[in-house]
């Protein structure tokens, strides 16, 4: 009788530890906050630029834009301060690397670092109306003219217009082959205009990488502008991927008088523009250039982002960093084939040809 309940009480402790353990393994896991260091005052003005992009001056400027609208409204501990959220952002716009390793370099979880970034580019690609836009009164047209007009002599010059492409993970299967470009990989093709400071004035950053560079500019809205005649007898240069129009120039296919070569050098010298453009966009924002690993509606903002950091840059005359090692390889911009040109078009490029390069000056 005593073996007996000897037994019987040691398997009800058995089971009561099991209980208990059981009840142990599910509990949830301890939230754990590291310590995070501060790069402001961690790293020196030069340190900080080459790993943040922009200078401690500009990083007070962005605060001072977006920190109200992105810090967070709760008096709990340990919540994220805004100024962290940005130089989260900006390290992953400078290294373009997995959210996992930005977070272990601050000491934050890698699911924070993912809304950060969404978060964040949101609200400075909010900033695009402010900081992206074509040149609207008469007086910033004239110097938009001019400053075109200094560089080769192509006269009555608003912008100049080309696309890029921004590559991306491969999306989901139904729309994956949608985003796959001539080149063999997945991106977005992007639109942008520039002036003669190197500013993007226009930014379409929505289009998949299949979609060709004359569709995404029949479908914006700087095109319904120029249709519009709302920059007056302007035009915007483009490469031979683009139809001539009387508002958009484009080079010959085989110039062969003096006055078509002369067109031809002072088209493709202005236009090159563009091409440096987007040469400093991605040597700034590395993420562009070596690719986003992110959803697709992330991703456009983060383009966006960019683009209004660069021009924000470019009107603070912000020097572009110093780097150790410039590791990154130049995308090689390559002309697609002259498509088939309107018959005005032509008119008004043989017209321009003839009144304005056919002088010997």
């Amino acid at each position: 009788m005593a073996l007996y309940y000897e037994s019987s009480s040691s398997s009800s402790n058995e089971s009561e530890e099991e209980f208990i353990l059981n009840i142990l393994i599910r509990l949830p896991k301890p939230r754990v906050f590291r310590n995070r260091s501060d790069p402001l005052t961690y790293f020196d003005d030069v340190e900080f630029s080459r790993r943040f992009r922009l200078s401690k001056v500009m990083f007070g400027e962005l605060m001072h834009l977006i920190g109200e609208n992105i810090q967070h409204d709760t008096r709990r501990n340990h919540a994220i301060p805004s100024s962290m959220q940005i130089l989260i952002t900006l390290r992953f716009l400078a290294t373009g690397t997995f959210q996992a390793v930005i977070g272990d370099l601050v000491n934050i979880h890698k699911s924070s670092v993912c809304r950060i970034i969404k978060r964040v580019c949101n609200e400075i690609a909010q900033l695009r109306r402010k900081f992206i836009k074509m040149p609207s009164t008469l007086e910033e047209i004239q110097q938009t003219k001019f400053g075109f007009y200094k560089m080769h002599k192509f006269p009555q010059v608003i912008g100049v217009i080309d696309c890029t492409h921004i590559r991306i993970q491969s999306p989901c299967q139904d729309i994956g082959e949608q985003f796959r470009n001539r080149k063999g990989y997945f991106s977005f093709n992007v639109q942008a205009v520039c002036n003669s400071n190197l500013e993007i004035t226009d930014i379409v950053a929505r289009w998949p990488g299949s979609v060709h560079d004359s569709t995404i500019f029949d479908n914006s809205s700087v095109r319904a502008k120029l249709e519009n005649n709302e920059f007056g007898d302007c035009y915007i240069l483009g490469d031979g991927g683009y139809p001539c129009r009387r508002y958009l120039m484009t080079p010959l296919l085989n110039p062969l008088t003096a006055s078509e070569k002369k067109y031809q050098k002072s088209q493709i010298g202005t236009r090159n523009i563009i091409e440096r453009v987007f040469g400093i966009l991605k040597r700034r924002f590395p993420a562009l250039a070596l690719g986003i690993r992110t959803k697709l509606t992330t991703t456009m903002a983060i383009i966006v982002a960019a683009a209004v950091l660069h021009n924000m840059l470019r009107m603070h005359n912000d020097p572009m960093p110093q780097d150790d090692n410039d590791e990154i390889d130049p995308e090689i911009f390559q002309e697609l084939p002259v498509l088939p040109a309107r018959q005005i078009g032509n008119v008004y490029r043989t017209h321009l040809i003839n009144t304005v390069f056919s002088s010997d000056d």
